[in-house]
């Protein structure tokens, strides 16, 4: 529902019956790794890629340009407004700086090139999403933060002032910059930083609207049915950006993969549609490449748009698809 998270004993519920990875599976799961062949790490690094820093000096005439600087971080530029999403600088997404899902690509620009930003979105807690190390970049800067429930306290612990951070629940509507309107909806997820602390804090997509622009954050979220009610409530969406990424067949209701993220699009009345959380990370078993091959034929079936930029480049969203890089 769109009328704020159910929580239970201390822990936030998924709007439909969601199975977790829970320690039954671990023994399969950790077979089919060590069984698997597929390419996960490309052979051939990616880039480097590189951020043209100076087309920020100009405003994108479309009114909208993104910059996907990897995975789930993107720099939104909406209407004269700029907004970061899930930003994650790290070179792990990982609590170990040794360890852990490594980068595909170095970030194609460095925290101090960014320009200024009226606001930072945290869509949830887990590493590829909230990055300790890069969020510490931000202490002292006048940065409004709009995060999940629960989640202000690995904010404030790493330096960000309280004033600055608005905790969101399903529904909940703040305007940013004065004339955007960024509400936070549901996700079909699951949280938690370790082991003891699952689902304490909460998961969310998020609605970013403009006077011109209307845009759909995925982050993570499994299929169910609240795409369409999001569409229908919210819709229809110029762009949306949906994680295609790390999906298994053990853990089929917390990641979508390219079918379900491509009807996902549809549900929610998308014109155009921007893969996210993908060839950044290893985070499954499935080869790096194969979230885009496979959403390249489903966009074909479905008749959707692809806006699919190069990593670090600021691309005016129209109707394109450079899939060459």
């Amino acid at each position: 529902s769109l009328e704020g998270a159910t929580r239970r004993g201390g822990k936030f519920l998924n709007p439909i019956a969601t199975q977790l990875t829970g320690f039954n599976k671990t023994i399969p799961i950790l077979r089919e790794y060590i069984g698997n062949d597929a390419e996960t790490v490309p052979k051939i690094p990616l880039g480097p890629f590189t951020t043209d820093i100076s087309i920020y000096k100009k405003s994108p005439a479309t009114g909208l340009r993104i910059t996907w600087v990897g995975h789930s971080s993107l720099l939104i530029e909406i209407d004269g407004r700029r907004i970061l999403t899930d930003p994650v600088w790290s070179e792990r997404a990982s609590f170990l700086s040794f360890m852990g899902p490594k980068r595909f690509f170095a970030p194609p620009l460095r925290l101090d090139q960014l320009p200024p930003l009226d606001g930072i979105i945290v869509s949830h807690d887990h590493y590829d999403h909230l990055d300790k190390e890069t969020i510490k970049f931000f202490a002292g800067k006048n940065i409004n933060f709009y995060c999940s429930r629960g989640n202000k306290q690995y904010l404030e612990k790493w330096g960000i002032n309280t004033s600055f951070i608005t905790e969101m629940d399903w529904g909940d509507s703040v305007m940013v910059g004065g004339d955007i309107v960024v509400t936070a909806a549901p996700a079909r997820h699951f949280s938690g930083r370790g082991i003891f602390n699952r689902n304490t804090t909460l998961w969310s997509s998020f609605v970013i609207k403009g006077p011109k622009h209307n845009i759909f954050f995925g982050a993570d979220s499994g299929w169910f049915p609240g795409f369409k009610e999001v569409g229908d409530t919210f819709g229809p969406f110029d762009l949306t950006m949906l994680e295609i990424g790390a999906y298994g067949k053990y853990w089929p209701d917390i990641h979508m993969g390219p079918d379900n993220a491509s009807n996902a699009h549809v549900a929610l009345k998308g014109q155009l549609m921007m893969p996210i959380h993908w060839g950044t990370f290893n985070l499954s078993t499935h080869a790096w490449y194969e979230p885009i091959e496979r959403l390249l034929q489903y966009a074909k079936e479905k008749n959707i748009g692809l806006f699919v930029p190069e990593p670090g480049k600021p691309t005016e969203v129209k109707g394109m698809l450079n899939s060459e890089w």
